[in-house]
């Protein structure tokens, strides 16, 4: 994509209006807090300390709108502390520029190598270095400094109070994730009738994973109808994949592809109903014609073998997800039985159980947090390249912000901070987004500002104001969110007597400047994704290669490997998987031509990755119980499998096709006739294996050179 094209796409992706589905509750909620914070503010200390008082409620109330799945009364507390602790260091340094540039870098690039955390800490951070660079402006001692800033963080406290007081949708997010899930399974059954190879996106299962994942004290509080649910989501996808596949046993048409047809519809609506209950906390209304039809016996005289264990598998986990949408048990009984489960599958290996479902709390979050950091202080790390960026990019624009005739400078650097991401498909559409947006809140915040000269409680009015249609449309599109947090500045600085000489040309103008150095800054130090694709790719095949492997072992020794490392490299997989086409969405954007990879050959080995997945995944819906006949044939085959992945990888790195001469060899060994050789199902499964990564090479020849 030319550098013209991509400017020109990031621009009308910034400007972009989306319908969103409006949460007004909670956008009267933090409104509320915020006129509180000012009202006592107002009547304790004046509009000075109400201004940036208010400025820690406002981004307190917006970190709570951030998609994260910790509790919202502590995502606020730790917004309002943090932001106080930083306006009151940056008052202190101040005085001296020099100290309080070393400060400014220090933050921001902290700031930067947050986004190792994940993208709510990122925009938390970068949003207290933006405020900051505001409040700072308004104290005139270090003891009103310190005074603004135990406002500040009071502003957080009651935006938190307010949501523990007044919640709205309690568990909102992580039923919605949960039923987002069961409903996109629900899907998948209804396509399955009609295409019986129909693709599945994990990203739901992977969001209700994510939000399954509680802190200690959370899971005292959970609802019952949120325990176990998402693990039978997990099962029950490769079991309606495996009963539809002709590939594993249902002709295509026939009596037995009709009565697939049916389990398949039944499948859909009983999921459908556990969603809607899950989403609204309401009770499970059963749909009578689905349960009839999966409980009729004609399932046994129509289907065998692989078909029929499946549709028994389907059948007895679909009547969990029932009981587990309904709640039953008290939450004591729930927690005991969970408890138990994850104490069994922890004994396959010895490890402490269930540590992937608890999330730790704050203090036992810094250090992971300084982990993930740590891993990211490499040469190539975006998250680093992005540090550095806002880094140079924040200090200066402030010196430009000083040395500009206009006062006010902080309207550069805090531009420039807020737009500033990661992608450059994310920095450039904010930056466009921002600078519209200003445009137009500025503009008409000045216009009501010049027409009725408001005083500190009209300011006041006019600021919350601002702040509800903030909250209430941010989610609608970021020039949207812009428009109304410039006219929220502009009104709540000329609140506290400050900003008001300034025009809207000098203010337009400085934001301008801001956005143009964040889009600079990535044009002459970038990070981009294209070249990297062949690395995700690679990582994509080596973890699919050792899903496959981990599935054949399991047939090889039923007894002496559990599920749970299946488990482990199936979560790994849709981990690199989801990567891929992160970087692919995120290359497309990029005025960068490809390296080695066209899109076509992208798009033919992406096909084929998903393809030799899925197989595995079939492979999985019928592993052996323990005790079951052992395959021993099929260990050569798994670590064959795991060995040439690993290699083929290396390949794909290098810009060579991969060769699968060792798994077609394992394959070969594996027919010699003898107790140990596999079933029709399993042998099936493994010629499907190799198929799709002889397809993978295929693809991957198109844009690549030479032969591993």
């Amino acid at each position: 994509m030319s550098w013209l094209r991509a400017l020109r796409e990031t621009a009308r992706s910034g400007l972009t209006i989306e319908r969103a589905r409006l949460e007004p509750l909670i956008a009267v909620r933090g409104a509320a807090g915020l006129a509180l914070v000012i009202g006592v503010s107002l009547a304790l200390f004046g509009p000075v300390v109400a201004a940036s008082s208010a400025f820690g409620a406002f981004q307190a109330a917006i970190a709570t709108f951030q998609r994260s799945w910790r509790p919202r009364p502590v995502l606020a507390l730790v917004s309002g502390f943090s932001l106080g602790v930083s306006t009151f260091l940056g008052y202190v340094t101040g005085p001296r520029l020099p100290l309080f540039l070393a400060l400014l870098v220090v933050w921001t690039f902290v700031a930067g190598l947050a986004w190792a955390a994940g993208p709510t800490g990122g925009i938390i951070a970068a949003s207290n270095v933006a405020i900051m660079l505001v409040t700072i402006t308004l104290p005139t001692s270090v003891a009103e400094a310190g005074l603004h800033a135990v406002m500040i963080t009071f502003g957080g406290v009651v935006q938190a109070a307010l949501i523990v007081l007044f919640p709205v949708r309690r568990w909102g997010a992580q039923r919605d994730a949960l039923a987002d899930a069961l409903a996109a399974e629900a899907d998948y059954a209804r396509r399955l009738r009609h295409d019986p190879v129909a693709h599945f996106d994990p990203e739901p299962l992977m969001l209700a994973r994510q939000a399954a994942a509680v802190t200690a004290r959370q899971a005292r509080r959970r609802p019952a109808e949120l325990h176990g649910s998402r693990g039978l989501a997990e099962r029950i996808r490769p079991v309606l994949a495996s009963l539809a596949d002709p590939a594993m046993g249902v002709p295509s048409e026939g009596a037995e592809r009709d009565r697939v047809r049916e389990l398949l519809a039944a499948a859909g609506s009983i999921l459908d109903a556990a969603a809607r209950a899950i989403r609204h906390g309401d009770p499970v209304q059963l749909p009578g014609p689905a349960v009839a039809a999966l409980r009729t016996p004609d399932t046994g005289a129509l289907l065998a073998g692989p078909p029929l264990r499946a549709a028994d598998r389907l059948a007895a986990l679909l009547a969990d997800v029932m009981e587990a949408a309904e709640g039953e048990g008290t939450r004591e009984e729930r927690a005991r039985a969970e408890e138990a489960a994850d104490a069994i599958e922890a004994g396959r290996e010895g490890r402490i159980p269930a540590e992937h479902q608890r999330r730790p709390g704050l203090l036992r979050l810094v250090p992971v947090v300084l982990r993930s950091m740590r891993r990211e202080l490499h040469h190539g790390s975006p998250v680093l390249r992005h540090a550095i960026r806002i880094t140079v990019v924040g200090a200066a624009g402030y010196l430009l912000g000083r040395v500009l005739p206009f006062g006010h400078g902080y309207w550069v650097p805090m531009a420039a901070v807020m737009v500033m991401r990661p992608e450059f498909s994310k920095t450039y559409e904010r930056s466009v987004a921002r600078f519209g947006g200003t445009v137009v809140g500025v503009f008409a915040a000045s216009v009501v500002v010049e027409a009725a000269h408001p005083r500190v409680g009209l300011s006041a009015v006019l600021a919350v104001a601002c702040a509800l249609l903030m909250y209430l449309l941010m989610r609608t599109g970021y020039a949207v969110g812009q428009a109304c947090i410039a006219a929220y500045v502009v009104f709540l600085l000329g609140m506290a007597g400050d900003d008001l000489s300034q025009t809207v040309l000098e203010r337009v103008l400085l934001t301008l400047l801001g956005g143009l150095l964040a889009m600079v800054s990535y044009a002459v130090y970038p990070a981009w994704e294209t070249p990297r694709l062949r690395g995700r790719l690679g990582d994509w095949l080596k973890a699919d290669g050792r899903y496959a492997a981990a599935v054949v072992d399991q047939y090889a020794d039923p007894d002496d490997r559990g599920h749970d490392d299946v488990r482990h490299a199936l979560l790994a997989t849709r981990d690199a998987r989801v990567a891929w086409q992160e970087a692919v969405s995120t290359a497309q954007h990029e005025p960068v031509r490809h390296r080695g990879m066209s899109r076509a050959a992208a798009d033919e080995t992406q096909h084929a990755l998903a393809q030799f997945g899925r197989v595995a995944m079939l492979m999985e819906a019928h592993l052996p119980e323990r005790g079951a006949t052992p395959v021993r044939a099929a260990a050569p085959l798994a670590e064959a499998l795991r060995r040439a992945t690993e290699r083929g990888a290396k390949a794909v790195r290098e810009r060579r096709v991969p060769d699968w001469s060792p798994v077609r060899e394992a394959l070969e060994r594996w027919d010699e006739p003898g107790p140990d050789g596999p079933d029709p199902f399993l042998r099936n499964g493994a010629d499907l294996l190799l198929r799709a990564l002889e397809d993978f090479s295929r693809g991957l020849d198109g844009g690549g050179r030479g032969r591993s």
